[in-house]
């Protein structure tokens, strides 16, 4: 008899490829026996789960529902699997890790080359995204640790600062007369702004510092990536919000200029997260040993 667990691998598998067959070769179960095991999870639960199509299948939404929550927890199962395993030893394993490209670029390039230098045959996985969606994807299991911007108000995860880090604002050669003294904030956001996208945390940290000032932003341009808010700046498109310690290049170089602020957004730190339910595998512990005490 087919087991409950397994009844769920086999919906995940059918889910995520939209076919019975391709399932059944996924999992070298014939087709039948794939169409059986769906049939008995649909019985069980008293509910459709699939619409049948000459074309495939595809799921209905209770089945997505049930998806949702099955995917997040078979990779939950896969990932203890690999804790246990990679306990053992660390000659061999994978470590994954969450991170945004500018907290990658700017921070985490030593602490990545230093574990290497020590554990030459784990093998990284990097996924990128903002800090929101990151911390969706540790808790689904897709990554064992995320290096985020904070603050995270998030009771189910640990959070580890590693350093402070400063938001300022740069400009070109076009707004130096105008940027001469000290600004006030008030008096900032009269010039055209460039900021991030809404959805990153580091914008919201900002804008929600400001708003608690009244001042209200209408930004001229919302960007993607902390390189084209300096790029963008450096053309002097508007006034670019970014961080300090990531700007220092161009700051140095004269490309760009910091606004002299009468008072300055408060600091924020950039750190590791994660799972408080979940205990970090051997390799993950000593990736953020390597991190802390590198900051130390």
């Amino acid at each position: 008899m087919v087991s409950k667990l397994d009844l769920y691998k086999i919906f995940c598998k059918v889910g995520k490829s939209e076919s019975f067959s391709k399932a059944a070769k996924d999992l070298y179960m014939t087709q039948p026996a794939v169409s059986q095991a769906i049939m008995q999870l649909e019985r069980e639960l008293d509910t459709r789960l699939f619409i049948r199509t000459p074309k495939g299948v595809s799921l209905t939404n209770e089945g997505s529902l049930l998806f949702e929550y099955a995917n997040s927890a078979i990779n939950l199962i896969h990932v203890g699997e690999e804790k246990i395993l990679e306990f053992k030893n660390l000659t061999t394993g994978e470590l994954k890790i969450g991170v945004g490209d500018t907290i990658s670029r700017y921070f985490l390039l030593p602490y990545l080359e230093a574990f290497h230098n020590r554990y030459p045959n784990i093998k990284f996985n990097i996924v990128n995204g903002t800090t929101l969606e990151l911390c969706t994807i540790l808790k689904s299991g897709g990554v064992d640790i995320a290096v985020c911007n904070f603050p995270i108000d998030d009771p189910t995860l640990e959070l580890r600062p590693c350093i402070d880090i400063q938001d300022t604002f740069v400009y070109g050669e076009r707004f130096k007369k105008i940027l001469a003294k000290p600004l006030s904030l008030h008096e900032l956001v009269k010039l055209p702004l460039i900021f991030l996208e809404s959805k990153s945390n580091s914008r919201r940290y900002v804008e929600d510092f400001m708003i608690s000032k009244g001042i209200k932003i209408s930004p001229e341009f919302e960007l993607g990536s902390h390189d084209l808010l300096l790029e963008f700046a450096k053309i002097n498109l508007g006034i670019a919000c970014v961080t300090r310690e990531f700007s220092k290049e161009y700051l140095t170089e004269g490309l760009l200029h910091e606004v002299q602020l009468i008072e300055e957004i408060p600091k924020r730190s950039i750190g590791v997260c994660f799972l408080k339910s979940v205990p970090l595998s051997r390799a993950s512990t000593k990736f953020v040993e390597i991190v802390e005490n590198k900051n130390n």
